[in-house]
């Protein structure tokens, strides 16, 4: 299948809230994942501006990424969709100015129905066994003992994320990161542990929300490892170093692939076609300047333009484990309110008592000659205020730093979004 499903979170995931929405939703007639015959009849599906849900989703994936890059060295690795949906779940409680800054970086109008529907088509679809790969997502509550949140926050959380609340006494703070990082542990087949410290629950710590996605995939077209050798790769314009390399050489099958002036661009499919990875690699080896300049126009531009190529392809062996404390990142992009006691999130509680103090971020990922597997895990702490065919072959290889996604097709949502400055790191 052609890549016209692609995305135009990952969101890593990407991963993966955009700086850039203060329009208000419109959809386009069948761009979303949420069939026709399940949105109401007298509810007009309205994402931010010109974008679609999975549209506005995606351009918080790169927005968020650009953000942690910018900061940031080595590789790089998150899920723009657990991150989105934990904060999501936060934004379902936000009112006043809060919510509308929350809304500049979401890209979602609050109080709509229709984003609810596409909350929980996408919760659904990512947790629908398949035979083919592994995903599955949870997401939770874990409320301080004696807090009353409103029913009908809750009603929302529960109807549309899956979700549920859970109390915890978090005035034993070693004891409920305990509970809650054995929830995420279980919930990422292990691959994510300690996502919460027993330092980052203060004595006014009043709700924690979380998001836990998993996946694993088998390549459609496997790498075989005695193809597998140590291959320079140029980690910038004067070091590199010697990265176990996979490869796919004069081989009959086929990839779709494009490319710009700046970048080579490809889909590697995993096994059931849902699910793929694509790989920006820029031509000059100026990874930074593609990260700053891609936008999910030009990104749904180039996925759009791709055709089924002949390829011989080299790809890096790696493991990336990264952690990520993301406030100040949302702050510069500006969810500036939520973190102050100006907050109002009086839709979860009923009064303005809370604020973000922090939201956490943790993610794993392991590309070998079979597949990939990966996991991200998201908690938004908050806290009490009082207190081509017959052209010749080309020739794709990853010996020089590039950025990658991995995208859920049927969905068109970016679950993980990366980049690689050194294998060996």
């Amino acid at each position: 299948m052609k890549l016209k499903y692609i995305v135009s979170i990952l969101a890593v995931f990407i991963i993966i809230s955009a700086a850039v929405f203060v329009a208000v939703l419109q959809n386009q007639p069948g761009s979303d994942i949420i069939d026709e015959d399940i949105i109401p009849d007298d509810e007009e599906p309205t994402p931010l501006g010109n974008l679609s849900f999975h549209d506005a989703v995606n351009s918080f994936a790169f927005d968020i990424f650009r953000e942690v890059h910018e900061v940031n060295e080595g590789n790089l690795f998150i899920s723009p969709y657990s991150i989105f949906t934990a904060l999501a779940m936060t934004y379902e409680g936000a009112r006043g100015e809060t919510a509308k800054e929350m809304a500049s970086v979401l890209n979602v109008k609050q109080d709509n129905e229709s984003f609810h529907i596409y909350m929980k088509n996408l919760y659904e679809v990512l947790n629908t066994k398949n035979e083919e790969y592994n995903i599955s997502t949870a997401n939770a509550l874990w409320v301080k003992e004696n807090l009353q949140l409103l029913e009908a926050y809750l009603n929302v959380i529960r109807e549309y994320y899956g979700g549920d609340a859970t109390e915890v006494d978090y005035s034993n703070p070693t004891e409920a990161a305990a509970i809650i990082n054995q929830w995420v542990e279980n919930h990422t087949n292990g691959l994510i542990k300690d996502l919460i410290t027993a330092d980052a629950i203060s004595p006014l710590t009043a709700l924690i929300l979380t998001n836990a996605i998993y996946f694993k995939g088998i390549w459609k077209t496997q790498f075989d490892p005695v193809n597998t050798t140590n291959r320079t790769f140029e980690t910038n314009a004067e070091t590199s170093v010697e990265a176990p390399t996979m490869s796919l050489i004069d081989t009959e099958d086929v990839f779709y692939y494009t490319e710009t002036d700046d970048l080579q661009i490809l889909e590697l499919p995993y096994t059931g076609d849902d699910i793929s990875m694509i790989i920006l690699l820029p031509k000059n080896n100026d990874l930074s300047t593609a990260i700053d300049t891609i936008d999910i126009e030009m990104f749904s531009e180039w996925t759009g333009s791709m055709v089924e190529t002949k390829m011989d392809i080299y790809l890096p062996k790696f493991k990336v484990e990264t952690s990520y404390s993301l406030g100040d990142y949302l702050i510069d992009l500006g969810m500036n309110i939520p973190f102050t006691s100006d907050a109002d999130f009086s839709g979860i509680t009923g009064g303005r008592d809370l604020f973000i103090s922090k939201v956490l971020h943790k993610a794993f990922i392991d590309v070998n000659e079979e597949g990939t597997e990966a996991a991200a895990a998201t908690a938004v702490i908050m806290e009490l205020t009082t207190v081509n065919g017959g052209s010749p072959r080309i020739v794709f290889d990853c010996n020089h730093p590039f950025m990658y996604l991995i995208q859920h097709k049927q969905t068109e949502s970016i679950l993980f979004m990366g980049s690689i400055s050194d294998p060996l790191a």
